[in-house]
């Protein structure tokens, strides 16, 4: 059996330090602990990065974090050059928490754009300054300054965003909460992780297992920087924090 990690970022992606202790360390130098604040890379959200801080004050810095055989499996990358840790280790344990917080940002204002761009999405990545998604328009009439204009207007409404747990039979009765076209949410686990925007989540709900702010108005100025066309009725819509550049 997998060892397998409490995931804390899935209840509170506020967290930047914890305590915690190693699990085990893979073949590949991969430390699994047993309680995590570090987000794996999944679903186009990039991994954590950041530091463990031993007993003795020295620190392992860890270059990524990504999933193993399950979500529950999180392998934190060490960097080239690390000293190497045993199980049983207690360890502080500590985020990069700027570049977290940009990725929670970035990660809610994609959820907005599907609010804004009600069409099946193609694809997504989710970067700290220029994030994707890839949606299937059947035409072309929305322009970056409209779909800017419509996204400030939710970020500035300052909506609560919040987790729901509903069950598989409650997707299935509901098909229109999957709004990837070709991703499908893991089920059989008897719980599926809603993130829902808005007062009983009537601005969004949608299943995702990333980390996102706890209002639309943390997200601050962001813009779509360019409407990219990848196919006869494929668009990519890219992402940037600041304001929509005046031409």
């Amino acid at each position: 059996m997998e060892p397998s990690t409490h995931a804390l970022f899935r209840d509170d992606p506020y967290l930047k330090e914890a305590a915690a202790s190693v699990l085990a360390v893979n073949e590949r130098g991969g430390v699994i602990l047993d309680r995590t604040i570090f987000y794996a890379t999944s679903g186009g959200q990039p991994g954590d990065t950041g530091y463990f801080e031993r007993a003795d004050g020295s620190r392992v810095e860890i270059a990524a974090t990504v999933t193993g055989q399950t979500k529950d499996e999180i392998i934190h990358v060490p960097a080239p050059d690390q000293p190497a840790l045993a199980p049983g280790e207690s360890l502080r344990i500590s985020i990069d928490w700027p570049r977290r917080y940009l990725l929670m940002r970035m990660h809610t204002a994609c959820h907005l754009l599907t609010v804004v761009c009600p069409y099946p999405i193609t694809g997504a990545a989710v970067s700290p300054d220029d994030s994707r998604v890839d949606f299937d328009i059947p035409d072309a009439s929305l322009g970056k300054e409209e779909a800017t204009q419509k996204l400030m207007e939710l970020v500035r409404a300052d909506h609560p965003v919040f987790i729901r747990q509903i069950s598989d039979a409650d997707l299935a009765a509901n098909p229109g909460l999957v709004k990837s076209k070709n991703v499908r949410p893991p089920q059989g686990t008897g719980s599926i992780r809603l993130v829902c925007i808005g007062d009983e989540g009537l601005i969004d709900s949608q299943p995702c297992g990333g980390t996102h702010v706890g209002r639309t108005s943390e997200i601050g100025e962001i813009h779509i920087g360019k409407i990219e066309k990848k196919g006869r009725e494929n668009r990519r819509f890219r992402l940037r924090f600041g304001p929509l550049p005046v031409a």
